[in-house]
């Protein structure tokens, strides 16, 4: 308990999977935590939790952006964390990809995480210091996916490197996670797919799939003052997948 004691944290997707496991851990670690997300349903039910706030937010909006950030430094003073973990996800294809497919995989989930250090930033370089933690994907390290899923994890993974080396001389850390495939909401859809599920987890060391509350557990150490020197850092939750 209190490895985030007094400190206030923004959860981009929040409200639901991998974003609600870590709004429930950060709270009960003693932050304050501002749930954003889009789904005003699952933010009135995270809101209930207690030391979490659900705010709205477009996080490919850039004024929702600012109007968010702006909103929560005037009423708790500060922002000591941002985790990036809003995302959307595809198994489309190379052949059936769009130009709108492409813009929307890219406009959430890798200008969404640019805009969240680009205006969560101002702030933590006024107070001396932060940690941003960046949810991308396994997708975005090994020679599988070949989509607009794995580009745009790809490029929040180059945004997220480019950013721990500019921040750091503000004393603001940036890392960055990449989960295999999690058991959440947004990967329900897979079950469907059953053979293709079970050729999964046999081929994944652990032999089975990830928790949300196993991402969560390793963002926290990397959110947390325990991991004070740790900034460009990539950490792989996969069950073993990608070392094979």
């Amino acid at each position: 308990m209190g490895r985030l004691e007094n400190k206030v944290a923004i959860i981009t997707g929040g409200a639901s999977g991998m974003g609600a496991a870590m709004a429930k851990l950060f709270a009960g670690e003693g932050a304050t935590v501002i749930a954003a997300d889009i789904n005003e349903a699952n933010l009135a039910k995270i809101a209930e939790l207690d030391n979490v706030e659900g705010m709205k937010l477009d996080v490919s909006n850039d004024e929702n952006w600012a109007e968010l950030t702006k909103a929560v430094v005037d009423k708790y003073g500060r922002i000591d964390i941002l985790i990036n973990n809003a995302g959307i996800s595809s198994e489309k294809t190379p052949d059936q990809i769009t130009d709108a497919d492409w813009a929307l995989l890219h406009k959430i989930n890798s200008y969404g995480p640019f805009l969240g250090i680009k205006h969560v930033s101002k702030y933590m370089k006024e107070a001396g210091h932060g940690s941003i933690v960046n949810t991308s994907s396994y997708t975005a390290i090994i020679g599988s996916g070949f989509n607009h899923y794995s580009a745009s994890k790809g490029s929040l993974r180059a945004i997220a490197r480019a950013a721990a080396a500019e921040l750091g001389k503000f004393n603001i850390r940036v890392n960055t996670v990449f989960p295999g495939v999690i058991e959440t909401p947004m990967t329900a859809n897979l079950t469907q797919y059953k053979e293709a599920m079970a050729m999964l987890v046999r081929a994944t060391p652990m032999q089975r799939l990830g928790k949300p509350e196993e991402v969560a557990n390793a963002i926290l150490f990397l959110a947390s003052d325990e991991a004070s020197y740790i900034t460009g850092g990539e950490l792989v939750i996969d069950g073993g997948y990608s070392a094979q």
